[in-house]
């Protein structure tokens, strides 16, 4: 392996590809890694000299506090490549500074914005070769932050490590969601951490959501803990709800995720002249309009999904199935995203971020 320097990056390059072993028209989403990480440990009160090396296994301590006392939060981004084999990020900004406000609420060390960037760039040109063209397939990248220190006193860590891992991806739902809304189990509470990218977040839907499966669906939604009278989120995506031609999402709180796509999809809304109205949606009013036909669309919307229709959803018994409208707006809104994305049209609001 070669060792240089870049940006105060320390890279080893691998010293053989894995790519041509990956078979890109056959990716089940999250299991194939591309050839390097970045890494970054935070020991004595400071982060220290970041590196970037060959994916590969870590050696950790049993005793390394991210077991035990659960301080580990994560990031989901894309990096897409156009027609011209240039590399481009949507909203990494949001995703920066998401983590750090993750990493804040659990009492973790805040990463510096020059070392994220300069990491984050260096690797996906390291092996921009694993992002390949067209409006299905793109980078995902996960950066996440676990606290490394061998210790099992409960208070947090002295150590901790930042990392970034890619996988290469193609679309994450192919085909509409079935969901439940949530009668007895909660995804978060008003005073919790809800609103971080926590790893235990998505550990404690895992339950419910296995029994939702085993019933037929393949989601919850979340209601609010304190009632289960208000919807406000699925495991993994912002919930959109369409009542005649008006736009409805839950704002987000303590305990909703404040999505980089749910807040694309409101900006693209006005840019459309769709009403978008961001407030309490209640279960009571989505079945009635549901009842009346007046609900028309509900979808999802995350980076890995982008947008996802829900075809489907089940509460107190009642099944209420859901045509796809001629006029969809999710597909009106996805279409959108990925032309930006993939430097396909105009970018109004400077979204894309592009790989230096």
């Amino acid at each position: 392996m070669s060792l240089t320097n870049t940006h105060q990056i320390d890279i080893q390059n691998a010293e053989n590809s894995k790519i041509n072993d990956v078979d890109f028209n056959n990716l089940k989403f999250g299991t194939i890694f591309t050839d390097h990480m970045f890494m970054c440990d935070y020991v004595d009160g400071a982060w220290q000299q970041p590196k970037i090396v060959p994916y590969q296994p870590m050696t950790i301590e049993p005793s390394a506090r991210v077991f035990h006392y659960g301080q580990a939060v994560f990031e989901g981004m894309k990096a897409y490549k156009d027609e011209d084999d240039k590399v481009w990020l949507f909203r990494p900004d949001l995703n920066f500074e998401r983590i750090n406000k993750s990493a804040a609420r659990l009492a973790m060390p805040e990463f510096p914005k020059n070392y994220f960037f300069n990491g984050l760039e260096t690797l996906l040109n390291l092996d921009k070769d694993w992002i390949k063209k067209g409006l299905d397939r793109s980078l995902y990248v996960r950066p996440f932050v676990i606290a490394t220190e061998p210790a099992i006193s409960a208070s947090p860590a002295s150590a901790y490590r930042f990392i970034i891992i890619c996988s290469p991806a193609m679309a994450y739902y192919t085909e509409p969601v079935r969901v439940l809304f949530a009668e007895k189990y909660s995804r978060s509470a008003n005073g919790g951490v809800g609103f971080a990218k926590a790893a235990g977040n998505y550990a404690a839907q895992f339950y419910p959501t296995n029994i939702a499966q085993s019933q037929g669906y393949q989601q919850i939604i979340w209601t609010d803990a304190s009632t289960h009278q208000f919807l406000e989120e699925a495991g993994t995506m912002n919930i959109f709800f369409r009542v005649k031609d008006k736009l409805i999402t839950a704002p987000t709180s303590d305990r909703i995720l404040d999505g980089v796509t749910r807040k694309s999809v409101i900006q693209l809304a006005n840019d459309m002249g769709i009403t978008c109205e961001v407030r309490p949606v209640s279960v009571k009013e989505i079945k009635d309009a549901a009842f009346d036909g007046d609900l028309k669309e509900i979808f999802g919307a995350g980076t890995a999904a982008v947008i996802s229709r829900i075809c489907a959803f089940e509460h107190g018994g009642d099944v209420f199935e859901l045509p796809e409208p001629a006029d969809s707006y999710g597909k009106k809104f996805k279409a959108t995203l990925l032309d930006i994305q993939h430097n396909r049209r105009e970018d109004n609001h400077g979204w894309r971020h592009p790989v230096k």
